[in-house]
């Protein structure tokens, strides 16, 4: 049986505190108390998340992962008793119980394992399940300035990580909507990574936003994350951070085959349009005009003038046979554009050797 909670914000400072405490801890030890009961009764006390990780056999280090990093003056007596009570579940059990490690939260995206080994993770990571989470896939060239990037953005809160496969997956709880979350993160990554980067940089980060959800659909929100990504683009006026649940039809466009993409006439007739570096400007430009939707605001966002926006955009329509003016012919072509971007963006996630397009000058 668990000891009765308590608070730490309702202790004071003095001995007397610091006998709670160990009391608390000592009852759970006596209980014979597992590593998840103890970190669950010392986040509730501490009121706030506590990491763990094992740097030998039985010797762990815990912290605490207060917001804005604010201490208590019991923060070490508190720290003190954890170990000692995580060093006593281990010893009865036999066997080090890895805490916070990334391949726990591995198992609580995965869609591979059973739900009690979920569960079992879950409650491992500390994580709070009356909580909403959101899980974020970032694929970058330098994962750690990336992730340092995407973390700070999303402001004080407990976010666990861990490397899978090629990209970066990230757990936070969210009570933010989608369209707000994402035009922060994307606001952020651009400033952080200004268009065109170096070519020794390679392209700045992607971020796949996946949906809100509890902790036990955390692997559907990672899913989704990692479908965002196929959305996401470096160009001037692409999207660095693609929110799944801002995509609604477009969604569908993720699952075309990537091959039949490339092999469609319009797409190989816009990519050879593109392999120059004459003619990447050109089709950037007209892929920039199907987004913002006027001379204007494409010549203020590319910086160029009006007449030369015109100009490339004449060039393209008539390499293309399209008149965008007409109606018709413009959904045609951002179809077109943008299934292609996909295909570019796929190509990049999967390895492949980076596009030129997109260093509109």
């Amino acid at each position: 049986m668990e000891p009765e909670p308590i608070r730490l914000s309702a202790l004071g400072s003095g001995a007397d505190a610091v006998l709670r405490i160990v009391a608390h801890f000592d009852a759970l030890v006596e209980a014979s108390a597992g590593a998840e009961v103890v970190i669950r009764s010392a986040e509730a006390l501490a009121e706030c998340p506590v990491g763990v990780r094992w740097t030998s056999t039985t010797q762990p280090d815990v912290w605490l992962e207060r917001a804005g990093g604010t201490g208590h003056p019991l923060d070490e007596a508190l720290l003190d008793r954890v170990r000692h009570a995580l060093r006593m579940a281990v010893s009865r059990g036999g066997s080090t119980v890895q805490l916070g490690d990334p391949a726990l939260l591995e198992l609580v995206l995965s869609d591979n394992e059973l739900p009690a080994e979920r569960a079992r993770a879950i409650r491992l990571l500390g994580l709070d399940e009356t909580r909403e989470v959101r899980v974020l896939a970032v694929s970058a060239e330098s994962p750690t300035d990336a992730v340092r990037v995407v973390v700070r953005e999303l402001g004080d809160q407990s976010v666990r990580s861990a490397a899978i496969g090629a990209d970066t997956a990230l757990l936070c709880y969210s009570s933010e909507d989608a369209r707000s979350l994402s035009d922060r993160l994307d606001a952020a990554i651009i400033a952080a990574f200004p268009p065109p980067l170096p070519v020794q940089v390679g392209r700045g980060p992607w971020v796949g936003i996946g949906a809100r959800t509890t902790v036990f659909g955390a692997a559907e929100s990672w899913r989704q994350a990692q479908r965002g990504l196929r959305f996401a683009s470096s160009t001037h006026f692409g999207r660095r951070a693609v929110a799944y649940e801002r995509l609604s039809a477009l969604e569908l466009l993720a699952d075309l085959p990537l091959e039949q993409v490339l092999h469609n006439s319009d797409v190989v007739r816009i990519n050879q349009l593109a392999s120059t570096p004459a003619g990447a400007h050109e089709v950037d430009t007209t892929e920039a005009f199907c987004v913002l939707g006027s001379l204007r605001r494409t010549a203020t966002q590319l910086h160029l003038h009006h007449s030369t926006v015109a100009a490339r955009i004449a060039h393209v329509e008539a390499a293309m046979g399209w008149d965008l003016a007409d109606p018709i012919d413009r959904f045609t072509a951002t179809l077109v554009l943008f299934v292609r971007r996909i295909a570019l963006s796929s190509v990049e996630l999967t390895g492949g050797e980076p596009t030129s397009v997109g260093q509109i000058r």
